[in-house]
């Protein structure tokens, strides 16, 4: 069974919609992480149907050598991005993880990712449950 992990911070909502979509496609054919930065976000992504949740840096840590796939918004690769909600070692890990990374270019920071799209939310997730994901989850 693949295995994904889904990141977020803040409320939760961008990986929340990340996981109903993955749940409507997939069902329990896949096994989902939730992983947030604080308790509010690591719920969010439970209520959506994550089959395992955990906050903060540490479980971050941990799942890295146990998914075949991070998912979520690009800023959970930026160090204190989201607020300061995502420290440098959560970036860290997750930047230097060797794992696949499929990333929705929507952030809050004061940044400009030149060439990607404006679309809205759910037509992001949609692209990303298109070609990137497809390809990891081929034999689902």
């Amino acid at each position: 069974m693949k295995r994904l992990c889904v990141v977020d911070s803040q409320g939760g909502g961008i990986a929340a919609a990340i996981i109903k979509s993955l749940k409507s496609r997939y069902g329990e054919s896949i096994e989902i992480w939730a992983l947030g930065t604080n308790a509010v976000a690591t719920s969010q992504m439970l209520r959506a149907g994550a089959n395992r949740g955990a906050t903060g840096e540490n479980p971050l840590f941990r799942a890295m050598d146990q998914v075949d796939a991070i998912l979520g918004p690009v800023a959970i690769t930026w160090p204190n991005a989201m607020m300061g909600e995502v420290t440098p070692r959560m970036a860290e890990a997750i930047t230097s993880s060797d794992i696949l990374k499929i990333l929705i270019p929507l952030h809050q920071e004061n940044m400009v990712l030149v060439g990607s799209s404006r679309e809205p939310l759910p037509h992001l997730i949609e692209m990303m449950m298109d070609e990137p994901l497809k390809e990891i989850l081929r034999n689902v």
